[in-house]
């Protein structure tokens, strides 16, 4: 059996683009397993696909923070002998930085990974024994397809499986759709859409007032919102989207939840619309019927990928502008506290329209 340690530690979007990378190995190979060194906050990911045996927690987040902490609590010391516990038959670098460099470098085993043209930092190329050139113009799924297919020698198969479904038996993901009476008087369940309203950078966010719009239009077509939320600020959006709809009722804020949590609570759903957040990649990689919002980036080579997936980016001259802080903050005066600008041209009638064009494609 060929052995593979795959370091791919971050970040959330990117941990579940490499998934489908060993879906391919496993059909083309048969007879090989994974071990997948990862950040400690993606340290589920990795297990939903079948073919991993050990995930490897690494908090290189939180060790630079507390350097002679980390060292005094022996907490660095044991992750080097655990990382350094099997000799693996090939070690995949499929991050491209220096900082996975480093951990590709302390493993034992060949060591795999992107030359200096196709790496993201240039500099990880010299801790790798083996490079490997990969186009960089292309989406990101894709580039690491490519990679585990040159290293692991067979050629690249048609389609793209992300491996999940196969694992989704061992989750138990608990239903609180509320329930309502048909035209036969019996109780059928609702739709459910989620709203995947949190996200990093302030010009990501889509404006609250277009999500106040959006879930009372979906609530007009008998759906259940559903809001997850992961900090207080998303908390606290939750809540003001659902004291905005008169039928507040319909819309559900959910407990806290860790991403197996959610994964459980995602299988369920109907339909998804998301900001451009790592969470989208998961409804992608569930091929749940997603339309994706992009206002000052693009989903050209990071956007959510496979089955059932719609981008809708912003259609102004300044987008995208793939900045944090909106440059033109002044250039419209009428804009009834929608910021930032360029998403006034995606507004929730449009998100609305592609959603139920996504459902009847889907379906």
């Amino acid at each position: 059996m060929k052995t593979v340690l795959i370091i791919k530690t971050s970040s959330l979007g990117d941990v579940i683009h490499t998934l489908p990378a060993l879906t391919d190995a496993k059909k083309a190979l048969g007879d090989i397993q994974f071990d997948w060194v990862v950040e400690e906050n993606f340290a589920e990911i990795p297990y939903w696909h079948p073919d991993v045996r050990t995930v490897i927690p690494v908090a290189l987040r939180r060790w630079r923070k507390q350097i002679l902490k980390t060292i005094i609590s022996g907490e660095w010391q044991r992750f080097k002998q655990q990382l350094q516990q099997r000799q693996y038959d090939y070690v995949i670098d499929a991050q491209g930085l220096f900082k996975s460099a480093v951990i590709t470098r302390m493993a034992k085993g060949p060591r795999y990974g992107l030359d200096k043209q196709s790496a993201r930092e240039p500099i990880a190329c010299h801790f790798y024994q083996h490079l490997q050139s990969i186009e960089k113009q292309q989406h990101a799924v894709e580039r690491v397809r490519q990679l585990f297919a040159k290293v692991l020698g067979y050629e690249l198969p048609s389609g793209i499986n992300y491996g999940i479904k196969e694992n989704i038996g061992s989750l138990d993901p608990v239903d609180s759709t509320p329930l309502r009476k048909g035209t036969e008087g019996l109780a059928i369940q609702q739709p459910q859409i989620l709203f995947l309203h949190g996200t990093t950078w302030t010009t990501k966010h889509w404006p609250e007032p277009y999500w106040f719009e959006l879930a009372e239009k979906m609530i007009a077509q008998a759906y259940t919102v559903l809001l997850p939320w992961g900090n207080e600020s998303e908390y606290q959006r939750a809540q003001r989207i659902k004291q905005h709809c008169q039928q507040s009722e319909q819309v559900l804020i959910l407990d806290k939840m860790n991403l197996n949590e959610l994964l459980g609570k995602m299988i369920n759903v109907d339909a998804v619309v998301a900001v451009d957040t790592g969470l989208a990649h998961l409804s992608a990689a569930l091929g749940k019927p997603t339309v994706a919002l992009y206002g000052p980036t693009s989903p050209g080579l990071t956007g959510t990928y496979g089955k059932n997936q719609l981008h809708l980016q912003a259609d102004i001259d300044c987008a995208p502008c793939f900045k944090k802080d909106c440059l033109k903050k002044d250039r419209f005066k009428n804009t009834d506290g929608i910021t930032p600008e360029c998403f006034i041209s995606l507004n929730p009638e449009q998100v609305a329209d592609a959603v139920n064009k996504m459902l009847d494609f889907s379906t």
